[in-house]
């Protein structure tokens, strides 16, 4: 194992690289230096891997902002931290390869807005999700009024900031937030399994999931629709995409089957 940053440790397991987040001590509370540290090893993934994902050392995911350093920050100063966070997310979000986190302990704050830009969620039973910047006279800065209420819904989100609600990954699961559960200690395993699955499909569809569907999501329906229609017809064009169908035609391709077999 090597380290891009100390703050983020980095490994390649086959085509899927490995993020860790560690600053355990602080339950992987996120400082400007600690972006700086994901940015460099998101952007060494993308070089040099097919998938990503992202975990934390210790017992948690991420407890969100340090809020010591946050709040010695003049006005501007904080703007652009904010404006900084949105950069470095929107490069996992939508970037050239997909990243999937797996979830222990703490998702709060910025370390749920960090879970919400991956592709997928994976929880384990001892995760807990909370929006406490109401609580702290704050306001979610990470992205989160934008990927946190895609997946759950503004009202839900609104939720959590105003009352402090802490929620339990299957709870989570139920409301959107969180793609899959699984036991205390799982989490990293099962995250390097779906990665290693995305690492296996077409480069440009992936980039083209990432990327066009979120965009989409944004466009009225005609014009999402004609995106559609241009990005189906690229996706079809590549040597890998129509080697692929020839594989599935000429009968050399599984066919999708019924769960369980």
């Amino acid at each position: 194992m090597s380290g891009t940053d100390d703050l983020v440790t980095y490994e390649m397991r086959g085509d899927v690289a490995l993020l860790g987040l560690n600053r355990p001590e602080k339950r992987n509370a996120i400082s400007d230096r600690f972006v700086e540290a994901i940015h460099d090893a998101v952007t060494r993934a993308s070089l040099e891997a097919k998938a990503g994902v992202i975990h934390g050392h210790g017992t948690h995911f991420c407890a969100g902002l340090d809020l010591s350093e946050h709040s010695e920050k003049p006005l501007f100063e904080a703007v652009k931290g904010s404006r900084r966070w949105h950069a470095v997310f929107d490069a996992i979000e939508r970037g050239t390869i997909p990243f999937v986190s797996a979830i222990s302990g703490a998702a709060v704050g910025g370390g749920f807005e960090l879970a919400a830009a991956t592709a997928i969620r994976v929880a384990e039973t001892n995760a807990f999700f909370a929006l406490p910047e109401g609580q702290r006279g704050i306001f979610v800065g990470g992205g989160g009024s934008v990927r946190i209420a895609r997946l759950i819904g503004p009202a839900r989100m609104g939720d959590m900031m105003l009352t402090g609600r802490v929620l339990d990954a299957v709870t989570m699961e139920a409301w959107g937030g969180v793609s899959y559960v699984v036991e205390t200690g799982e989490a990293v395993d099962r995250a390097v399994e779906l990665a290693d699955r995305m690492a296996s499909n077409a480069e440009f569809t992936n980039y083209a999931i990432l990327n066009a569907l979120p965009r989409i999501a944004d466009m009225s329906s005609e014009d999402g629709l004609f995106t559609e229609s241009m990005v189906a017809s690229l996706a079809t064009m590549t040597p890998e995409a129509k080697q692929r169908l020839k594989d599935f035609l000429e009968k050399r391709a599984a066919k999708v089957e019924a769960p369980g077999g």
